[in-house]
């Protein structure tokens, strides 16, 4: 059987994979493309159609994911615009660097190994502090946090303080009463945009860590504030490529009506489970992620089309065992918070 043209089982399908992808979108605030478009490429759909329709699923998720965070006080719009503006430029450089790189011949080289390296890096950075800090919950802000409240300054990473000491006019007030000099802010958007630009990727695993790390934001803030960031990167990327037909919406459709559950569930997700848990959560994937794309280009490399495949199903599977730990531990904390009493309503 076939509805608006495509068969039910492919339907099925998208919308559980746009489940999936979904809470990991509004989780960590990643965006979805690194999944639904070697996806589709390994299905046989052309580039330009896996890419653009990559994008729009990613513009439709961080709308919904980013409704959803504002509802619980995750989203810090001047931050969000600053790193936008910081970003765009950062993007632009990085972007020229790679143009110089393909002009000598060593743009897939030097972008795959620096992915991979980067990847795991900020993999294992995360996922070590994470661990390391687990038993005292030292450098965990806590999700109370978000709000204008001062933060502890043991809260803060040691390099987030550091850069919140260079006092340069004008100051920023930011959630959970970090201040930090504008200059600050725009520099560390604007390595992140050059990372971006240069890599080729929509940087959210850039921008997330570097929210809490560089900037000292609470994690579910940081969250938040990347998934506002993406609904820009996302929404003129789709639309442009919708403007040459490359969008097909008999995938991003059926993608982003599992999503709309997936996402919302994701984000709120982040006000249960603990801080610490998000961070190896997070460097969990970033470091299977690296896996991946090194064992894609290594297929490359000595020509065997097969370890695209695996790539493939190591990402999968790697979104499908991270999705599921979240989804066991928010139960666990729901269970552990027992019955709310009488009258009182969620946050």
């Amino acid at each position: 059987m076939e509805l608006f043209g495509i068969a039910l089982s492919m339907l099925a399908m998208f919308s559980g994979f746009g489940l999936l992808i979904g809470l990991l979108f509004g989780f960590f605030g990643m965006g979805g493309s690194f999944l639904v478009t070697p996806a589709l490429l390994v299905m046989g759909y052309e580039t330009d159609v896996a890419v653009a329709s990559g994008l729009a699923f990613v513009f439709g998720t961080s709308v919904i994911a980013t409704l959803k965070h504002r509802d619980l006080g995750q989203v810090d719009y001047k931050l969000g615009v600053l790193m936008i503006a910081g970003t765009t430029a950062g993007i632009e450089v990085g972007k020229m660097g790679l143009h110089w790189l393909q002009d000598i011949g060593l743009a897939n080289t030097v972008v795959s190994v620096s992915y991979v390296f980067l990847l795991g890096a900020i993999g294992l950075f995360i996922t070590y502090n994470a661990v390391k800090g687990g038993d005292d919950d030292d450098g965990g802000v806590s999700h109370d946090a978000a709000d204008d409240g001062e933060l502890d300054a043991d809260d803060i990473p040691d390099i987030a303080k550091k850069i919140q000491s260079y006092r340069v006019p004008p100051m920023m007030k930011l959630r959970g009463g970090v201040r930090v000099s504008l200059w600050m802010i725009l520099a560390v958007a604007f390595l992140t945009g050059l990372l971006s630009g240069f890599l080729g990727v929509g940087g959210g695993f850039i921008r997330m860590p570097a929210l809490f790390y560089l900037i000292g934001v609470p994690v579910p803030v940081a969250v938040g504030t990347d998934l506002f960031e993406i609904v820009f990167s996302g929404g003129i990327g789709s639309f442009l490529y919708a403007i040459d037909g490359a969008v097909d919406l008999a995938i991003v459709a059926p993608l982003l009506a599992g999503s709309a559950l997936g996402a919302r569930m994701g984000a709120a997700a982040t006000s249960l489970v603990e801080e610490s848990e998000i961070k190896v959560y997070f460097g969990v994937m970033l470091l299977l992620g690296a896996i991946a794309v090194a064992v894609r280009e290594i297929g490359g490399v000595i020509e065997m089309p097969v370890l695209d495949v695996v790539s493939l199903a190591i990402i999968v599977g790697a979104a499908m065992l991270v999705s599921g730990a979240v989804v066991v531990s928010s139960i666990r904390e729901l269970r552990a918070q027992g019955p709310r009493p009488t009258g009182q309503t969620a946050d």
